[in-house]
């Protein structure tokens, strides 16, 4: 009795070509590595630049606000001492010559208060790096869990990828009423005006998709028929 030949079930394996070049798998091309990072910065500015624009804004409000008020308490504290020179000088101008100081020492005073305010402003300003640093790490982007519903079951259509109208659109956490909540100190450092453009701004570009399939070239050869040789081949 003959032994009976297991048959085994062969795994055939066919990688698919490139969705947009389409080389063959085996030719390993970057063509799709290079459209997905494409279309991964172009969902980006679409979705994010809203984003990136409302923490801007809200971390350069309560910088200058901060830099102000730091300012301010410095200058207060240069103008107490700067009073109590002065009271000093005319306790003493009248203690000894019974007249007030000499307008050289008022001068030279107020000029010492000058650079001294000068001074502070100067060093407010440059604290702007460490404190835009402290207010931007104050904002939280909360990423969904791997378990969230809108995670493991996208409403997207399978058909066209198209997203359905009147998704969940999730924004940054940020106080709803932290811009306008300070009005009572007002800025020195506005924001930089809207500049008029001397140089027209180039016209829209068409975003195209970077992962669609490169067009194949419709162009059909037609067939011609071979040019008959001369007369003079055949001898006659």
């Amino acid at each position: 009795m003959y032994p009976r030949e297991k048959h085994r079930n062969k795994v055939i394996r066919m990688d698919p070509d490139c969705a947009i070049c389409h080389a063959p798998a085996t030719h390993a091309c970057d063509c799709e590595a290079k459209g997905l990072e494409a279309a991964v910065q172009q969902a980006e500015i679409r979705m994010m630049q809203t984003v990136y624009t409302e923490i801007r804004t809200w971390v350069r409000g309560h910088a200058q606000d901060y830099i102000l008020e730091y300012f301010r308490l410095l200058t207060e504290r240069r103008k107490a001492a700067h009073n109590q020179h002065m009271e000093h000088l005319t306790a003493t101008a009248y203690h000894y010559y019974h007249a007030p100081p000499h307008p050289s020492e008022i001068q030279q005073a107020q000029a010492t208060l000058k650079r001294g305010i000068d001074e502070d402003w100067q060093s407010s300003v440059q604290r702007y790096p460490e404190v835009l640093e402290y207010f931007f790490g104050l904002i939280e982007l909360q990423l969904p869990g791997e378990d969230d519903p809108a995670v493991k079951d996208p409403p997207l259509s399978a058909m066209n990828g198209a997203a359905r109208k009147g998704g969940n659109r999730r924004n940054s956490i940020i106080a709803p009423d932290s811009v306008h909540e300070r009005n009572r100190i007002s800025r020195r450092t506005p924001p930089p005006p809207a500049l008029e453009r001397r140089t027209p701004a180039p016209p829209s570009m068409h975003i195209t998709n970077p992962m669609a399939p490169a067009p194949r070239s419709t162009r059909r050869q037609g067939y011609r028929p071979p040019t008959a040789p001369p007369q003079s081949f055949y001898n006659y």
